[in-house]
């Protein structure tokens, strides 16, 4: 293969400009192995800023993977372009991410190789996330069906509890008709749930932290010893949104965090921008991620693929629906919603997607 050198100029000089339009990470770097420049596509992949790691050594960014600090000193030293597979890098937020790396010698002031990161399972996790959503679509269709037929029983159990009761002297034998009554209603209460969950939407311009601001004063009302931080991005613009769907999705996110926390611990709210964000197939410059992150025990492994199907609950007395629904509100903005979780930190993150206009 022949030495390939490009001829770039320093970034100041306004020539990366772009690529800060790429959707690929881009990172620049000195002979010393230094960071001189990323792109937003790096910032949002390695979910860091710019202002951070410029300056910076790459083993900060990168951590030491086995071959890269070698195949990085023979480029410089040879000009030659490589390209390191599958390469397990630790992200900012605890998180590891497995990459492809191809490096470019190039001719700048004081820029030597460019690096280009390239995440190995993107095509997979679109094509997981297709798989999933047809699933889930499928799974609330039989939820709300099987509802309709269950909503006519129930009605015709609860009226005849109450006629029994009005023909019973008996208190004692009254109190088992007030059980049937009770628990009919709960169940009413459970299907309507389950068939209001695409309710007609009123999106408006609204301020997430507005939201945020919500959901952190009633989850404290209810768990008065949870420690609910902020991490805020306040140059984020406004998005548009049904501003009552997205506090109760956030809300059941929020709640079922402090649930597992037994009340106790910490949950994190945290928003950043994204960019060059695909959601329901459709290509974004910007996009608001919001993520829920707490230090609870996290979710238990047998249900942590079907953690947002209805009726899945990894709590004792939990209904199942409270993610689920969740999830239903976030689709209907055209946003996502995932989770990673292991014991200690469990993080839900959220994309919506912010108008060109915004």
């Amino acid at each position: 293969m022949a030495p390939t050198t490009h001829r770039v100029h320093h970034p100041a000089s306004g020539a990366f400009a772009g690529l800060e339009l790429l959707s690929s990470a881009v990172v620049l770097v000195d002979e010393r192995l230094i960071i001189r420049y990323l792109n937003p596509g790096a910032e949002n992949l390695f979910a860091i800023s710019h202002r951070k790691l410029v300056g910076t050594p790459l083993t900060r960014l990168l951590g030491e993977p086995p071959g890269l600090g070698a195949a990085l000193e023979r480029a410089l030293r040879t000009n030659w372009s490589y390209t390191g597979q599958d390469l397990k890098i630790p992200r900012n937020d605890g998180e590891a991410i497995h990459l492809d790396c191809t490096v470019s010698p190039i001719e700048a002031a004081d820029v030597r190789l460019l690096l280009e990161f390239r995440p190995i399972d993107a095509q997979l996790r679109v094509a997981r996330e297709e798989q999933l959503l047809q699933q889930q679509q499928a799974n609330r269709a039989l939820i709300r069906n099987l509802a309709h037929e269950i909503k006519n029983p129930l009605g015709g159990i609860r009226g005849s509890a109450q006629l029994l009761e009005r023909e019973l002297d008996d208190p004692q034998l009254r109190e088992y008709t007030e059980v049937i009554i009770a628990e009919a209603d709960r169940l009413q209460d459970l299907m309507n749930r389950l068939l209001n969950s695409h309710s007609m939407m009123r999106p408006a311009p609204l301020n997430i932290h507005d939201v945020l601001e919500r959901v952190r004063r009633l989850t404290l009302a209810e768990f008065p010893d949870l420690d609910v931080r902020r991490d805020y991005d306040t140059s984020l613009p406004e998005i548009t949104a049904d501003r009552e769907q997205l506090i109760q999705a956030i809300l059941n996110i929020v709640r079922n965090a402090a649930q597992a926390l037994a009340g106790k611990g910490e949950i994190r709210l945290r928003t950043r921008v994204a960019r060059q964000v695909t959601l329901a197939k459709r290509r974004y410059k910007l996009a608001l991620e919001l993520q829920v992150v707490d230090n609870g025990p996290g979710i238990p492994e047998e249900i942590r693929d079907k953690i947002f199907y209805p009726l899945v609950s990894g709590r004792d007395g939990g209904s199942g629906l409270g993610l689920s629904l969740a999830q239903s509100f976030i689709e209907q903005h055209q946003g996502m919603i995932e989770v990673e979780s292991r014991p200690g930190r469990t993080c839900f993150t959220i994309l919506l997607p912010i108008s060109d206009r915004a």
